[in-house]
């Protein structure tokens, strides 16, 4: 009883020694941020490379902004929809499965597949190096070509059989371009990796010794056998080896058969997904930076989908609320200078370049694009390019020449050779679709600060200064 006693004083010490060496630094909706937490958040932020580099202190409204919309997502439960559940199991899994297979299993993969490749190559003659020298001859060559090729690789094996220099040789004639430059050497073969009728003539061969003319559906061949041996040492092979397991999903499937024994073994309904689960909680205990790469990985998926409907699709959407918008703040849309609302044609007659000009007029701006390649370029023929956009000096040639009416040189295609202009020149928008990016990004600026307004009034928020003080200082 006593020795049990002990045993739990030893493990409460144990936890107060770990919160007081981690403190909460902030609580928001009840829910405790620890000083490492933020301590990670923050500098991975503001480096020595970031431009906007922030204080603490100044750091400490985002973080809590942030966490705030977090939170909103949790009280939407949009940690509950199967699309997040998968996405990031995938991510947590990313991190996580690695950590199954260890040196040991590469090596005895890796041994394993070498026993089976040795003993496979070995059974079947082992290694050889040959050079040889081709001529390329079409499977359906006519006759004659046949008879020429015979020919001359005939004279190829009669020099090299009074004595020719077999490297000098194929240098010189080889159609085999890439070997040629090498003398005709070719890598170390084993049985299967190239044509049978050159392969059956190559095995057969004896280490010097060169073959008569073969003809394989790739053409004539002279061989010679440099070199015969079994299969290479393991060492020699050890890292290619290495290098075929990661790029053919072998060490995946040896976390497969890993994942799929340890859920086994409990004898219980354990799954795959639970034996992850636990292995994940086992990772970020020893390592709170791991522990922290996946949460935020979690948090920033709920908050790209919780801001996506609070704010940014919201105001990309709302019509309405876009163009009140635009209506009280037109002031702060003024343009330093004119711009051109139109498109600049070229055209390949002047009869195209008019009826442009009349189809426009019956659709309003933002459907001229669609209006026009249905008119004039629906089929194979392109009878009209154009740049439609809302166009300040120095944008477009064109229309800096024809509608700022400035001195500028215009590069002319003959194939389109009637240019010219069409819409009106504005003094300041007009209306809101004249500004729409930069009102919706105002929009969304504006919907967002009254969101994070209203979560700060519905969810609690309390900063421990003191320990917010001993940031990166302890």
């Amino acid at each position: 009883m006593r020795r049990r006693a002990l045993s739990v004083a030893l493990l409460f010490c144990a936890f107060v020694a770990h919160a007081q060496d981690d403190p909460t630094i902030m609580t928001i909706n009840g829910r405790p941020i620890s000083r490492s937490e933020f301590e990670y958040s923050y500098n991975k932020n503001n480096t020595d490379n970031v431009v906007d580099k922030k204080t603490v202190a100044q750091y400490v409204d985002l973080f809590v902004n942030y966490k705030l919309k977090v939170e909103a997502a949790l009280a939407a439960r949009l940690d509950t929809t199967q699309a997040f559940r998968s996405e990031f199991a995938d991510y947590r899994d990313q991190q996580v499965r690695p950590s199954f297979v260890t040196s040991d299993d590469m090596e005895k993969a890796a041994r394993q597949l070498y026993d089976d490749t040795r003993q496979r190559v070995d059974g079947q003659g082992g290694l050889i190096r040959v050079a040889h020298i081709m001529l390329m001859l079409p499977q359906k060559a006519p006759k004659e070509a046949q008879n020429r090729a015979e020919l001359r690789i005939d004279s190829i094996y009669n020099a090299l059989k009074r004595g020719a220099d077999f490297a000098a040789l194929a240098k010189k004639l080889s159609d085999d371009k890439g070997s040629a430059q090498q003398g005709g050497e070719l890598p170390w073969l084993q049985k299967g990796q190239t044509l049978k009728e050159f392969e059956d003539a190559a095995f057969a061969l004896k280490p010097g010794e060169i073959s008569k003319p073969v003809l394989s559906p790739a053409g004539y061949h002279v061989i010679k056998l440099i070199e015969r041996r079994m299969f290479l040492p393991y060492d020699s092979v050890k890292a290619d080896i290495l290098a075929y397991i990661e790029q053919s999903g072998m060490r995946e499937q040896i976390i497969d058969n890993k994942l799929n024994e340890l859920a086994k073994a409990s004898g219980t309904t354990r799954t795959t997904a639970d034996v992850l689960q636990e292995r994940k909680v086992q990772l970020e205990a020893k390592d709170p930076a791991l522990k922290y790469l996946i949460q935020e990985y979690h948090d920033g998926l709920l908050l790209y989908e919780v801001s996506n409907r609070a704010v940014w699709e919201k105001a990309a959407k709302d019509e309405e609320g876009l163009r009140y918008y635009f209506s009280k703040n037109k002031k702060r849309y003024a343009w330093d200078e004119p711009r051109f609302k139109g498109i600049a044609c070229y055209a390949k007659t002047k009869a195209d370049f008019k009826a442009v000009k009349k189809l426009v007029k019956k659709f309003p701006f933002s459907e001229w694009n669609e209006a026009l390649r249905k008119a004039f370029n629906n089929d194979s023929t392109i009878r009209i390019k154009v740049e439609r956009g809302m166009f300040k000096p120095g944008d477009n040639s064109l229309v800096d020449r024809d509608a700022f009416k400035r001195t500028v040189s215009i590069e002319m295609s003959p194939e389109f050779p009637i240019v010219g202009v069409i819409g009106k020149k504005l003094k300041a928008p007009k209306e809101m679709d004249d500004v729409r990016a930069l009102v919706v990004a105002d929009f969304q600026e504006t919907l967002e600060k009254e969101w994070v307004k209203d979560l700060r009034k519905q969810y609690k928020v309390e900063v421990n200064e003191a320990v917010l003080k001993t940031v990166n200082k302890h």
